[in-house]
């Protein structure tokens, strides 16, 4: 099976980022590390520079939105998709507002994450 990337998952749900690692890893990509928190997750990413990140918006400390204007600042091209169990128009917004388009609801489907990442990875910056 080919390579299809690297991922940094930041979910503070052990279960959900045990999730993301069964679904994307059965499909070719290879998720480098997990973070349970925005901080832990902002620095994972300097150090790895993945080829995408899966990240939670509900998390203690800063939260995934905050997280991934710091890793938009530092990477504007980075990939990232949000997860959310409040996937509100609200939300929506606010993700876009950061200039993200992807906003996921959890529970997660895995066929979802699939597509979602597949047309992150067409996108050429």
């Amino acid at each position: 099976m080919e390579k299809k990337g690297t991922i940094l998952v930041i979910d503070d749900s052990p279960f959900v980022s045990q999730q993301i690692k069964d679904i994307v890893e059965q499909e070719g990509y290879e998720v480098i590390d997990q973070a349970k928190n925005g901080e832990d997750g902002i620095e994972k990413f300097k150090e790895y520079r993945p080829d995408f990140v899966v990240l939670d918006i509900i998390m203690p400390g800063i939260d995934g939105i905050e997280t991934a204007e710091v890793i938009l600042k530092e990477a504007p091209d980075a990939k990232i998709v949000m997860l959310s169990s409040l996937c509100d128009a609200g939300t929506l917004e606010e993700i876009k507002s950061i200039g993200l388009k992807y906003l996921i609801p959890k529970p997660l489907e895995g066929a979802v994450l699939l597509a979602t990442l597949e047309m992150l990875e067409g996108k050429k910056e």
